[in-house]
């Protein structure tokens, strides 16, 4: 079941492309924006967090912190965060495999991998607008900058 506005958002603790742990409830007291996306590296995948990485300001200006969270193990993010030069979280659900995509309700159980789901949580940990896309499309920068809009 996906979660949706009004939701109690999980918390986590996943590791970044360093290896630090980083814990949604110690970011408490500011915006979160999470995404999920597919694997590192795809074509999709890569034209999304490109496009999310070259309108970094609009989130920043917001005070929306943002976490981009795949299935993908931290070496994998690592690499991908240098070549494309992300300033942001890229965080690894790779072990116990997909289990915070499981708990937001968008592990594609199939396959292994997040499904393109969003979460934008408040800072009382509340979800104040979500989106999953089915395999294949792409999430709407427009669509973030009305979620924003409104936090």
């Amino acid at each position: 079941m996906t979660l949706t506005p009004g939701d109690p958002a999980p918390d986590f603790t996943l590791p970044d492309t360093h290896g630090t742990p980083v814990h949604l409830a110690d970011l408490r007291g500011e915006n979160v924006l999470v995404v999920f996306y597919p694997f590192a590296f795809s074509g999709t995948c890569t034209g999304e967090l490109c496009e999310l990485r070259d309108n970094i300001e609009d989130f920043e200006s917001a005070g929306v912190r943002l976490l981009a969270v795949s299935t993908d193990a931290v070496f994998s993010l690592k690499a991908w965060q240098q070549q494309e030069g992300f300033g942001f979280d890229l965080l690894s659900d790779f072990w116990p495999h997909g289990e915070v995509a499981r708990a937001y309700g968008v592990l594609d159980e199939d396959n292994g991998h997040a499904l393109r789901g969003s979460f934008l949580i408040d800072a009382d940990g509340v979800i104040r607008w979500s989106v999953v896309n089915p395999r294949g499309q792409r999430r709407d920068i427009e669509a973030y900058r009305a979620a924003l809009a409104e936090i």
